[in-house]
C-alpha cells in the first residue's frame, strides 16, 4: 500500500461514497475528504423516479448510509459546496466557499447533469428535470389525478417517470423520437412489451422531435416540435439525456472526452481516478471508449478505482472489465439486462415467453453473445450472465 496521508473524493453520490467506503477497507487511514454539491448526505437515485415519485417513499428512506455508518467512516465531508477547480500542481481541490483541499490523490466522481430543451435553460415553472432529491420533489408536487404531463425523451428514465405519473391519475404523453423507444438499450423485442404496457396503461406514445419548451407567463405550457406542431401540457419533463459534469476541470490538464479519459484502470493521470457516471475508459470487450451511467457501474467502478489508487503505480493494478447491468421497475415487473442487448440482431427466448411477461432471453451477434434480459427468470437469466461474462458463443458451442 502506498504511504498516501491526504485523499480527497470529489462527488458524493453512490460512486463517491462507495469510494471511499472501499479506501477505508481497503486499511487507509488518512484524511478523507468527501466533496458533495448537494447539502443532503449521500442517497440513492433511482428510486427517485419511482418509489419517491409516486410518494411511496419518503426522502430519508433514500439514504446510502445510516448517519452513525457515515461518522464512523471518519470522514472530512464537506457538503452543499461544489468544487470549482483542481489544481494538480498545488495537488489542492478548490471549493466555491473559498476552502482548499489538499490532496495527494483525488478520485472524481461528479455524475452528470440533465441536458435541457431551448427555452427552459434558466428554471421554468412546470419544465422540469429529474436528478436530484430537490428536482424529484418538484415533480411529485406537479402530479395529481387530471394533470396533463409531457415526458420528453425515449429512455429508461422517461419511461419509468411516465409509468410513476399515470399510476397517481395523471395523463401522460410520452414523447419520443423513434419508434421503438428503449430498443437501443432493451433490445427490440422487450422494448416492444413495455410499449405496449406503456400504452395498455393509458399513456399516449407520441413519435416526434422536441424543439423547445413554450410559455405563457413565466410557466410551461408544452413543447413544439421540429414539424412545427405543438403539444400542449400543463407540466413537462425533459429526461433527453445528460452531460458529464467535468465543467470545472476544463484548465486542470485531466483528460476529458466523454467524460474524465480514464485509462483501463481507471487512471486519468498521476494521482488522478474516476468513477462512475463521469468516467469513460477502453473497454476490452468492444475496444471502444465508453461511459456507463448506471448504477451498479457506479458502485463496481468505484472499488476498482480506490482499489487501483493504493496499489500504486508499481502495484498489482487490475484492469476495469465489467458485465453492464441494469434494471428498470415498470407497472409492478422488473426488467434486468446484463451486456448489451440493444447490440444484437438475433434474440431468442430460452425460459418462459414474452407473451406470459416472464422470459430470458439470449441476445447475440455474429455469433458471439452481446446481452441477456428478462422479467421474473433469475435463475435462467444468472445462467445466461455467466455465459455473457465468459464472452460464450452463440448458440452455445458454436465456431
Amino acid at each position: 500500500m502506498t504511504a498516501l496521508r491526504e485523499v480527497a473524493v470529489v462527488g458524493a453520490g453512490a460512486a463517491g461514497l462507495h469510494a471511499a467506503e472501499a479506501l477505508r477497507r481497503a486499511g487507509y487511514d488518512g484524511r478523507l475528504t468527501l466533496i458533495g454539491a448537494e447539502a443532503e448526505p449521500p442517497y440513492d437515485r433511482p428510486p427517485l423516479s419511482k418509489h419517491l415519485l409516486g410518494g411511496q417513499w419518503q426522502p430519508d428512506r433514500l439514504a446510502l448510509r445510516a448517519p452513525q455508518a457515515l461518522r464512523e467512516l471518519d470522514l472530512d465531508l464537506r457538503l452543499g459546496v461544489r468544487a470549482e477547480r483542481l489544481d494538480r500542481q498545488g495537488r489542492a481541490v478548490q471549493l466555491a466557499d473559498g476552502h482548499r483541499v489538499r490532496c495527494e490523490a483525488v478520485i472524481l466522481a461528479t455524475g452528470v447533469r440533465p441536458r435541457r430543451l431551448p427555452g427552459a435553460e434558466a428554471p421554468l415553472a412546470g419544465a422540469h428535470v429529474l436528478r436530484t432529491l430537490a428536482d424529484a420533489l418538484a415533480l411529485r408536487d406537479e402530479l395529481r389525478p387530471g394533470v396533463r404531463l409531457l415526458v420528453v425523451g425515449g429512455g429508461l428514465l422517461g419511461a419509468e417517470a411516465a409509468a410513476t405519473a399515470v399510476g397517481l391519475g395523471a395523463e401522460v404523453t410520452w414523447l419520443v423520437s423513434t419508434a421503438a423507444p428503449l430498443a437501443a438499450v432493451l433490445g427490440t423485442e422487450t422494448a416492444a412489451l413495455l410499449a405496449g404496457l406503456h400504452r395498455e396503461h393509458g399513456v399516449r406514445i407520441r413519435q416526434g422531435v422536441a424543439r423547445a419548451v413554450t410559455e405563457r407567463h413565466g410557466r410551461a405550457t408544452g413543447v413544439r416540435l421540429a414539424d412545427g406542431s405543438h403539444v400542449a401540457a400543463d407540466a413537462v419533463l425533459m429526461a433527453i439525456g445528460s452531460e458529464p459534469a467535468t465543467e470545472w476541470l476544463a484548465d486542470s490538464g485531466v483528460p476529458l472526452d466523454d467524460g474524465v479519459a480514464c485509462d483501463a484502470y481507471c487512471a486519468a493521470g498521476p494521482g488522478v481516478w474516476a468513477a462512475g457516471d463521469a468516467a469513460s475508459w477502453p473497454d476490452p470487450r468492444t475496444g471502444r471508449r465508453r461511459r456507463l451511467e448506471q448504477r451498479t457501474n457506479a458502485t463496481e467502478q468505484a472499488l476498482h478505482a480506490a482499489r487501483n489508487l493504493l496499489a500504486g503505480p508499481d502495484g498489482a493494478r487490475q484492469p476495469y472489465d465489467p458485465v453492464p447491468y441494469l434494471w428498470t421497475d415498470q407497472y409492478g415487473l422488473r426488467v434486468q439486462a446484463h451486456g448489451r442487448p440493444g447490440d444484437a440482431d438475433r434474440f431468442e427466448v430460452v425460459d418462459g415467453s414474452l407473451t406470459e411477461r416472464r422470459f430470458a432471453a439470449a441476445c447475440a451477434r455474429d455469433g458471439l453473445l452481446r446481452g441477456v434480459v428478462g422479467i421474473a427468470c433469475a435463475r435462467a437469466l444468472r445462467d445466461l450472465r455467466a455465459q455473457l461474462a465468459a464472452h460464450g458463443s452463440w448458440p452455445p458451442g458454436a465456431q
